[in-house]
């Protein structure tokens, strides 16, 4: 523990990437913090070291392109003064365009970086219940069962999830609209993007899904599946039709194309307002990454789909962002509690920081007497926080950057490079802008 003078104001809980990056938001803020890790006091099924800001899975932060939406999220970061980014170039490896470290020199920075702050004190104990001052609560999927108890006593039943069955979303731009056409059921509504099959196509789909590698994961990572959200490849093992009678079932449909119901049917459903997010309904799978490109392009209009998010279903905690909490992480009537990282609803390293980060620029605010504040939608940033509140919470999932999160350009770019090219550089200097208007640099974010 390091010997800083007075009572502790704030408490962060979570030693991962997020309650790193907020506890050193706070101390630059003037802050005192007393960050509490649970290891190696109490350990997890995937941690297997006590430093601070593990990583548990892959040695990448994905790509540092600043046209790609994981570049734009680290350009936003480093603006703000982020830890993670400044640890991870410090023990950097080759890795092309993309962020990629050496994790045990990783740690041993982010736990210097963190524990040799004059107003952070480094706490080894387990965290059982919500602090009663002011806190970050960033404990992220691995939350201990007395403090999920707790969130879940604050917030009811539904405010916390353990189950995550996602599946893939893609850009609306990138499809085919030749083929794909929107309608809903018996004409009912239009709010479905369709994509028809014939019995060959629906055919060759299924061989080739039955046939598809599976991720079998850690051994932390194994779930119980629910009869509700099956893994697609596991209803397509129970019969050839399994799926064509559900969620790809053509009941009520007509191709416009033939003036007939086709054989099958992938729908898609919106995930934002403005209807750039398409999510392939009922498709949570355990399939590889490159095994989800090569199958799911066979469905027809999605040949040449840009895949925002790729499927997954796996043990997890997250908060219902949407049902539950405020636009910036905290529960209705608790604006000094604010919950952050992979327990809000983002997916990956850098997105979890980030929401760090914002939670800790905004615990620092509150506690001045300032409004809290996020980022406008053409960031990156920002595109994440909208997507966390807007959200239908009925339908609410995990979500990591992309370009689809953020407001469209006003002028239509047809080609993808030039267009992420210039969706980059209006998030960079829209962001610029919104952080000198907020103020949100004036307290030295970047000081030590």
């Amino acid at each position: 523990m390091s010997g800083s003078v007075g009572v502790t104001r704030v408490t962060v809980v979570g030693g991962g990437l997020a309650g790193c990056e907020a506890a050193l938001q706070l101390a630059s803020r003037g802050q005192r913090v007393r960050l509490v890790e649970m290891r190696p006091v109490r350990g997890t099924e995937a941690h297997k070291t006590d430093s601070l800001g593990e990583l548990v899975c892959t040695n990448s932060f994905k790509s540092e392109d600043p046209s790609n939406a994981h570049g734009q999220l680290k350009r936003e970061m480093t603006t703000l003064g982020s830890v993670l980014l400044a640890s991870a170039r410090e023990s950097r490896v080759p890795a092309g365009s993309a962020l990629a470290v050496d994790r045990a020199l990783f740690g041993e920075a982010m736990t210097r970086a963190v524990a040799g702050h004059p107003l952070v004190e480094v706490v080894r104990e387990e965290c059982a219940d919500l602090p009663p001052g002011p806190a970050v609560i960033a404990t992220g999927p691995l939350t201990s069962p007395g403090l999920s108890a707790a969130i879940r006593g604050m917030l009811g039943d539904e405010g916390l999830a353990f189950f995550d069955a996602i599946a893939p979303i893609v850009h609306r731009e990138s499809l085919d609209e030749s083929v794909v056409f929107d309608a809903g059921r018996f004409g009912e509504d239009a709010d479905y993007v369709n994509c028809p099959m014939s019995r060959e196509e629906y055919d060759a789909f299924i061989a080739a899904l039955k046939e598809g590698d599976v991720h079998e994961g850690h051994d932390w990572d194994e779930v119980p599946y629910f009869e509700g959200c099956l893994p697609i490849e596991v209803m397509a093992a129970r019969g050839h039709d399994t799926l064509r009678f559900g969620p790809m079932k053509p009941i009520g449909l007509v191709d416009p194309r033939t003036g007939r119901r086709p054989w099958a049917v992938v729908q898609l459903r919106r995930e934002d307002a403005a209807g750039q997010m398409l999510n392939l309904v009922g498709f949570q799978t355990r399939l590889r990454i490159p095994e989800q490109r090569r199958v799911f392009t066979m469905i027809p209009g999605l040949a040449d789909a840009e895949f925002l998010r790729w499927g997954s279903i796996h043990r997890n905690s997250y908060l219902n962002f949407p049902g539950c909490l405020t636009p910036h992480g905290s529960p209705p009537g608790r604006d000094d509690l604010i919950f952050a990282g992979q327990l809000t609803g983002v997916e990956g390293y850098t997105e979890s920081a980030a929401s760090g980060i914002m939670a800790g620029i905004n615990l620092s605010r509150i506690l001045e007497g300032r409004d809290p504040v996020v980022p406008p939608p053409t960031t990156m940033l920002g595109g994440l926080y909208r997507y966390l509140r807007e959200s239908r919470p009925g339908h609410f999932q995990p979500m990591n950057s992309n370009w689809g999160l953020v407001d469209p350009l006003t002028e239509k770019i047809r080609d993808k490079g030039e267009r992420r090219v210039a969706l980059g550089e209006r998030a960079q200097a829209d962001f610029l802008e919104w952080t000198e208007r907020a103020g949100v640099m004036e307290a030295g974010a970047q000081s030590s």
